[in-house]
């Protein structure tokens, strides 16, 4: 069996014994309320000195879609970009679902793909229905000559 070595107690660098009793400091409830980490939380909040007085609700002209658990709307939204066309319509119906079925954020996920594809037509429109006129005069008057 083998033998334990006896222990030294272990000394500071000063050469004294160190003393294995700390002192804790006090619990966050015993201690001042000045010096309390909870203490903010524990009051009512203030504005602080210079702060505007509280935000005026936002009135929208334009159609804001906000989630089924959400009581109001927040002081301030977006409404750079109101819903429009087809993906307007799917946003709608998304915002019908509840959000915690997959339905709604798969359909919000169809709504921004189809809003790319509305973008690029929107955008391919001032040139696209030219060149498909000349394209379809070009193949008339193909027809006629033959």
């Amino acid at each position: 069996m083998p033998q334990k070595t006896p222990q030294r107690p272990s000394r500071a660098k000063n050469g004294t014994p160190k003393s294995r009793a700390k002192a804790k400091p006090p619990q966050a409830v015993d201690q001042d309320p000045a010096n309390r980490p909870g203490v903010p939380m524990e009051t009512a909040p203030k504005p602080l000195a210079g702060a505007r007085v509280p935000i005026a609700l936002q009135h929208a002209e334009v159609p804001v879609f906000k989630h089924a658990g959400r009581k109001e709307m927040p002081p301030v939204f977006g409404t750079a970009q109101p819903p429009k066309g087809l993906s307007g319509w799917i946003r709608k119906a998304a915002y019908a679902k509840p959000d915690h079925k997959p339905g709604h954020w798969m359909l919000l996920l169809l709504a921004d793909r189809v809003d790319v594809w509305e973008h690029r037509l929107r955008r391919s429109l001032p040139w696209a229905a030219p060149s498909a006129a000349v394209l379809v005069a070009g193949l008339m008057w193909r027809a006629r000559r033959a």
